[in-house]
């Protein structure tokens, strides 16, 4: 029962959170942190598919996990393979989010609800989608400082570096995109009363 519980969590997760960037962000290039955000400025400047990316960027930090933090790779390799087959699948989302959005401010709040609310779900299983924050987690253990600063620091990298590289990008709305992941996270999170720093 539990290990159904879990994929069906890792499933509606994905699905939200390929919703979130394919639908929202993509059409509009906004940014998101982590490695979500890394792939998007792949896909924006070069046209690689954005879950292929995610993966790619994702197995270096999943073998450093494997060897130094094992719970970690337990807990998130599944979201990560799962994830970023779903991004890639849910890619044509991006036509009817063109027809369907107003604008690009309401495309940010909206993609980052997505996005919170199918990572919020999985971290309320203790599932994780690996990424920077994994990487943040694993620094920051190291370190022993807190880890959402930790996150802060690399989204901030990620969508700064992201708006110079990519003209087109708004900084402004990148950033608000990453601020209602992490809010609406933290509310789905906070509902089954655990205390989490990490996002995607």
């Amino acid at each position: 029962m539990y290990i159904l519980q879990k994929a069906l969590t890792i499933f509606m997760g994905s699905i939200l959170i390929a919703i979130g960037v394919n639908a929202f962000l993509v059409p509009f290039e906004l940014l998101d942190g982590g490695a979500i955000g890394i792939s998007l400025i792949i896909h924006y400047s070069m046209g690689v598919k954005v879950g292929l990316t995610f993966l790619i960027v994702g197995i270096p930090i999943f073998m450093l996990a494997w060897k130094y933090y094992r719970s970690f790779f337990y807990n998130g390799i599944h979201g990560m393979l799962f994830s970023s087959l779903i991004i890639d699948l849910l890619y044509p989302l991006n036509v009817i989010g063109r027809e369907l959005v107003t604008g690009p401010l309401m495309s940010a709040i909206c993609g980052g609800i997505f996005i919170g609310i199918g990572v919020g779900i999985m971290l309320r299983k203790d599932i994780s989608i690996g990424g920077t924050d994994l990487l943040a987690q694993m620094i920051a253990r190291k370190l022993g400082i807190n880890t959402g600063f930790v996150i802060f620091c690399i989204d901030v990298l990620i969508v700064s570096m992201g708006s110079l590289l990519i003209p087109s990008v708004n900084l402004v709305l990148s950033f608000t995109t990453v601020f209602i992941v992490g809010l609406t996270t933290s509310l789905i999170v906070s509902v089954s009363g655990k205390v989490i720093n990490v996002k995607v």
